[in-house]
């Protein structure tokens, strides 16, 4: 089956009665992509409450349905300890496994781009984790580079660590 691309995603901030569902597509999203997560990292990526109240939640809407989401910071904020003075990070890009292919995980990273200028910030910066292969090319694709001096071993959870990798966008 093939799927066509979204001729028109609406992408805004996750309105609170769509918490529950923003939190499966992430959880699910991750689980299709990667081995080994646990009950607690999955129960983690379903917080939206938790992650709105640190940042900013982004929905990519096909209609009705959410087709991805993306955790970005408040302005002049930051999500993790990867962003440096002037940089806008971001965390747990999802795109339902059922909207794959069709542009949402694109769309979405260029939300994120557009939220970096207008907030006057230098840089994008997000991790990835090593097997998320398709990601890294999209990256790539879209200006992206790898930014191995900030490439360690990341504690995702207590005792579970990922040698994540780096990347930057400069504005």
């Amino acid at each position: 089956m093939t799927t066509s691309p979204v001729s028109s995603l609406t992408i805004r901030l996750v309105a609170p009665h769509e918490h529950t569902e923003a939190g499966r597509v992430t959880a699910e999203a991750y689980r299709q992509s990667y081995d080994g997560l646990t009950d607690s990292y999955l129960s983690s990526l379903a917080d939206v409450d938790g992650r709105v109240a640190l940042g900013e939640v982004w929905v990519a809407l096909d209609g009705e349905e959410i087709a991805g989401t993306v955790w970005t910071p408040r302005p002049g904020e930051r999500l993790s300890e990867l962003a440096e003075e002037g940089e806008l990070d971001f965390r747990q890009l999802a795109v339902a496994p059922s909207a794959r292919g069709r542009g949402v995980g694109e769309a979405l990273t260029r939300h994120v781009i557009g939220l970096a200028r207008e907030r006057g910030a230098h840089r994008v910066v997000m991790n990835s984790g090593p097997e998320m292969l398709g990601a890294h090319a999209l990256y790539l694709k879209l200006g992206f580079r790898r930014l191995t001096e900030r490439e360690h071993p990341v504690e995702v959870e207590p005792g579970r660590f990922l040698d994540l990798r780096a990347f930057g966008f400069d504005l």
